[in-house]
């Protein structure tokens, strides 16, 4: 609640900083075309310039309104069907998104990771912890489609392959998740699986939760202690059914509107190619770039806002997107 309420006055206090300056602004212009300075014309320009710039930012950070937008957020990749061709790609998406996370100076954290068999990796649970971490990552959700000449196909053919990308909501002791009673939760424990080094223990430390009433399970195994790792399974369970709460609301106002939506893995939402040529194109906002190294280099936040954006222009006043 505290926290809370110093980023609304940090808000508020932004906003009246650049009606201050658009005042001040507007009567220096007045000034400069009386007098016809042309030193104070080129102070006008020069200050307008980054009073828009501020403002675009302000502005921006309005498309952080949902109830969990200042979170941290949990990342969860799968790969789709295609062998050695579709664990690459996740591992490509994990690559990218921890790029992107690096770029912002969010701390990341790799709570569990499943190898393929032969390159790349199956799945990948990963913590980001970073003002605004969710509110940004929430664009993101949806299966992601890769076009490529496989490296992996000695007749070099093109190769279309897809991974599902989750998006969780961290938030410790939310209200709405509340403590799960023991009686809900099967705990197993194993043996590490990592490819070698620190993730291979010798001691059955990893841990999988399993919560009874909805079938959900969560692991963790990137930890050195058993105790560590049924503390991070804790907190991706309860962000797990904090997110199917969030989706049941988001679904039941879709009815509301007569929308139909599909479950499950459903339409790609964005797509890479990089053969024939090279693009990346997210299907619901239309933004593309033929900068596919960069974006792939975690060059991510123009597609995310313009999700945010379009999520803000077409949901109804009041709802909440998250």
């Amino acid at each position: 609640m505290l926290r809370e309420a110093e980023s609304l006055r940090d808000d508020l206090s932004a906003w009246q900083g650049l009606l201050s300056r658009a005042t001040d602004l507007a009567e220096l212009a007045e000034l400069a075309l009386e007098t016809g300075d042309d030193s104070m014309t080129a102070g006008v320009d020069e200050e307008y310039r980054s009073l828009a710039a501020d403002y675009e930012f302000q502005r921006q950070a309005l498309l952080f309104s949902g109830e969990y937008d200042e979170s941290n957020a949990i990342i969860s990749i799968s790969a789709g069907a295609g062998g050695t061709e579709a664990t690459d790609w996740a591992q490509m998406l994990q690559r990218m998104y921890l790029r992107w996370a690096e770029r912002h100076r969010f701390k990341t954290e790799i709570i569990d990771q499943l190898e393929g068999e032969e390159a790349g990796i199956k799945s990948a649970t990963i913590n980001v912890t970073g003002r605004r971490a969710y509110g940004f990552l929430r664009a993101e959700r949806g299966v992601h489609r890769l076009v490529r000449i496989s490296p992996y196909d000695s007749q070099k053919r093109r190769h279309t392959t897809f991974a599902l990308l989750e998006i969780l909501p961290e938030v410790e002791d939310d209200v709405e998740v509340g403590d799960i009673p023991d009686d809900d939760l099967r705990i197993d424990t194993y043996r590490s699986q990592g490819a070698g080094g620190q993730h291979v223990n010798k001691t059955d430390s990893a841990v999988r939760l399993t919560h009874l009433p909805t079938g959900i399970v969560v692991q963790s195994q990137n930890e050195r202690s058993q105790h560590q790792n049924k503390e991070l399974a804790m907190r991706v369970l309860k962000a797990r059914l904090l997110e199917r709460k969030i989706a049941e609301r988001e679904a039941e106002l879709m009815q509301i509107r007569g929308v139909h939506i599909e479950a499950g893995w459903g339409n790609q939402i964005r797509s890479y190619v990089l053969h024939p040529y090279q693009m990346v194109k997210d299907h619901r906002t239309e933004f593309e770039t033929s900068d596919t190294s960069g974006v792939l280099d975690g060059d991510l936040d123009r597609f995310m806002m313009a999700e945010l954006e379009r999520l803000a222009t077409t949901l109804e006043p009041g709802a909440d997107a998250a």
